[in-house]
C-alpha cells in the first residue's frame, strides 16, 4: 500500500501530539502537517495537499465544519479535489452529524475510539468509501426516515428520490429510484445488520437480500454499503 500524507487540525497540543506519534508508527500513513486551529488548519491545507485531513470540529475561530465548507470551496474553484476529511469529535448529536457532512465531510470519527480504528477510519477515507462511526448509526438512520414519503398511491409502488447528486447519479436514479424494500434494507444496513440478519428481520432469503443489496450500490453509484449510507445522507432524501 502506497504511503497515506495525512494533516492533523487539532486545537488542543497533547492530543495533536498523540495524535501524530501513533499514526507515524504506521508504514503507511505519514503526518506532512499539524495546524492548532482553523485559520491555520485551512491554509495549511490548501498549500500541503495531504491526501487526508484529520479535523477536530471544536476548533477556535473557524469551527472544523466551517473549515471544511471553505476548503470545500477551494477546491470547487481550483479543480483539486483529491484531498479527503475526516472529521475528528466527542460530538455525535444529530445537528453536528448533519453539519459535517453537508459542510462536505467525507468520514465522521469518534475520538473515543481506539488508534487503530483511527488507522482504519483513514485508510478507507483515503480509497473513497466513507467512514461513519457506529455511535452516529442512528443519525443517519433517523435522517433516511425522515425522507420517505408518509402518503403515497396504495397502488404504485413506494419510492424514493435521491437528489443534489452529481448528474450521472441523478440519471441513475431518476430512471431507478429506490424501492421501499430498498430503503428497509439500507436502514437496516446503516443499523449494522448483516445480510443473515436483514434475511431474518425481513423474511426473506439471504440471496435475495444480496440481490437489493447490489441494486442499492449501483443505484446510489456507491463502492460499499457505507459509501451508500453517507452518500444517501449528505444529498438529502426527499418525496
Amino acid at each position: 500500500m502506497s504511503e497515506i500524507s495525512i494533516v492533523l487540525i487539532e486545537d488542543h497540543d497533547l492530543t495533536r501530539m498523540g495524535l501524530k506519534a501513533a499514526l507515524q508508527s504506521s508504514s503507511t500513513l505519514r503526518v506532512i502537517g499539524e495546524a492548532p486551529n482553523g485559520t491555520k488548519g485551512l491554509k495549511l491545507l490548501e498549500t500541503a495537499k495531504p491526501d487526508v485531513a484529520v479535523v477536530d470540529l471544536g476548533l477556535p475561530d473557524i469551527d472544523g465544519i466551517e473549515l471544511t465548507r471553505r476548503f470545500r470551496e477551494f477546491q470547487k474553484q481550483t479543480g483539486d479535489s483529491a484531498t479527503k476529511i475526516l472529521v475528528l469529535t466527542m460530538d455525535h448529536s444529530e445537528d453536528a452529524v448533519l453539519a459535517a457532512f453537508a459542510a462536505g465531510a467525507d468520514s465522521y470519527y469518534m475520538k473515543d475510539t481506539s488508534i487503530d480504528k483511527l488507522t482504519e477510519a483513514i485508510q478507507a477515507t483515503h480509497t473513497g468509501n466513507s467512514w461513519i462511526d457506529p455511535a452516529i448509526a442512528n443519525v443517519v438512520l433517523q435522517q433516511m426516515r425522515q425522507g420517505i414519503p408518509e402518503t403515497q398511491q396504495s397502488d404504485q409502488p413506494k419510492t424514493v428520490k435521491i437528489e443534489a447528486l452529481p448528474s450521472e447519479y441523478e440519471q441513475v436514479l431518476e430512471t431507478y429510484p429506490l424501492t421501499q424494500r430498498e430503503l428497509e434494507i439500507l436502514e437496516l444496513i446503516v443499523a449494522g445488520c448483516s445480510n443473515g440478519q436483514i434475511a431474518e428481520r425481513l423474511y426473506i432469503t439471504v440471496g435475495t437480500v444480496k440481490t437489493h443489496v447490489r441494486n442499492i450500490l449501483n443505484k446510489l453509484c456507491a463502492d460499499d454499503r457505507t459509501q451508500a449510507a453517507v452518500r444517501a445522507l449528505r444529498s438529502g432524501l426527499v418525496a
